[in-house]
């Protein structure tokens, strides 16, 4: 399994100046690569490959006096960054043949300087290397002091060095880790998300909503509000807006980091592990808009999957339609109509349910019955319609 290993980087003056030289040119050859497709289209002319566009924009683009100032980068650098011009044009051609399954994805834009997020990507035959005195050696760059949270599990294929909105400076290193399976315990979850608990489990247990947002909503409004009363194009506009940028950072640290140690939590308690596949981006259109951002779940059921891929554990996501909270988990019986502000409710069975907590259980029953067995096939048989000779006794039978 791949996986991405992120450290902070603190370059000085020096080297955040040849950083942004190198940013700015990766970010000229994707341009131009681009703007060579759109003229060729635009004047109905063959796609151009990805050699001879390749061989147009940066080798023949050197010696022109234009844009000779690419000569002073690694080469790896400008290739890559045409490498993912050439991966954004096929996802965009498999989106629109349906080659490509989940949301539309746009044709390339062009990029700025004034984007937010600023990379730039190494290959081992860039020879990147990490210095025995822990320092990350980039070519032409120098060596840049990185602060190492962990030690990395393998040698990196490669390494992207990022400059975020808040000015901070990352390394993302692509590692091959192995599989490190845990000791089996005999324990199964099935977890209810919500907004006024993060998640319910089917044990009982709530995890309370962090509400990272909300909590930091004062401070970013003053930033905020601090950044309107400047004049744009000041230099005072430039700082009110970096302070902006780092609050906001905080708050998406500070839900990473949330995630991270519930998920590893949770798969390290249980040997198997099911949740609800939401809708996410449904409800991120509603009156609820603001929360379900600010809940992050669609990453903390990211980081719940490739866990349990990692470390030996089962992971399934139950259909989106499946009635969870209307289904008594005593007697199987279904409610007409559960609306959201009724919390807890009866069953005639005469069962009483804490609505989250019922929901979570079920989620539980419906992921065991839909595992494979050893023959291959679910527990549960798919639900079919009896045939017409099927219905009803025979005639004489006992």
């Amino acid at each position: 399994m791949q996986l991405r290993y992120n450290y902070r980087l603190h370059p000085d003056a020096d080297q955040r100046r040849a950083l942004a030289r190198a940013f700015g040119c990766a970010r000229a050859v994707f341009n131009d690569g681009l703007r060579a497709r759109r003229d060729a289209r635009e004047a109905g002319l063959p796609y151009l490959s990805d050699g001879d566009l390749s061989k147009r924009v940066i080798t023949e683009a050197k010696k022109t006096p234009e844009r000779s100032w690419l000569g002073e980068l690694s080469a790896v650098v400008l290739q890559q960054a045409l490498a993912d011009l050439n991966t954004a044009y096929r996802n965009f051609f498999a989106c629109l043949s349906g080659k490509r399954k989940g949301a539309k994805v746009a044709p390339p834009r062009f990029r700025s300087r004034k984007d937010s997020r600023q990379a730039i990507r190494f290959t081992r035959n860039a020879r990147f290397a990490i210095t025995a005195g822990g320092k990350l050696r980039l070519p032409k760059i120098g060596d840049v002091p990185v602060r190492w949270s962990r030690s990395l599990p393998s040698e990196p294929s490669s390494v992207t060095v990022i400059r975020d909105s808040a000015g901070r400076y990352f390394a993302s290193f692509v590692v091959e880790t192995s599989d490190e399976p845990l000791p089996e315990t005999a324990t199964e979850i099935g977890i209810d998300l919500g907004l006024t608990h993060f998640a319910v489990l089917s044990d009982g247990r709530k995890i309370d909503n962090p509400r990272i947002l909300r909590r930091a909503a004062k401070k970013l409004r003053k930033a905020q509000k601090a950044l309107s009363r400047t004049e744009k194009g000041a230099a005072n506009r430039q700082k009110a807006g970096l302070k902006v940028a780092k609050a906001h950072a905080r708050v998406a640290d500070a839900r990473r980091d949330f995630a991270h140690k519930l998920s590893t939590k949770i798969i390290r308690e249980n040997q198997a592990v099911y949740v609800e596949n939401l809708a996410v981006s449904a409800l991120a259109r509603t009156r609820l808009a603001k929360s379900v951002h600010d809940a992050g779940w669609s990453r903390f059921v990211a980081m719940l999957e490739y866990k349990a891929a990692r470390y030996g554990r089962t992971f399934a996501k139950i259909d989106r339609w499946f009635p969870s909270s209307k289904l008594c988990s005593a007697c199987a019986s279904l409610a007409d109509a559960m609306p959201l502000s009724v919390r807890s409710w009866a069953c005639p069975c005469g069962a009483v349910h804490d609505r989250d907590v019922n929901a979570a259980i079920n989620i539980l029953a419906a992921g065991r019955a839909d595992r494979l067995n050893a023959c291959g096939d679910r527990v549960r048989p798919p639900l079919v319609v009896a045939r017409v000779d099927e219905a009803g006794s025979l005639r004489g039978a006992a």
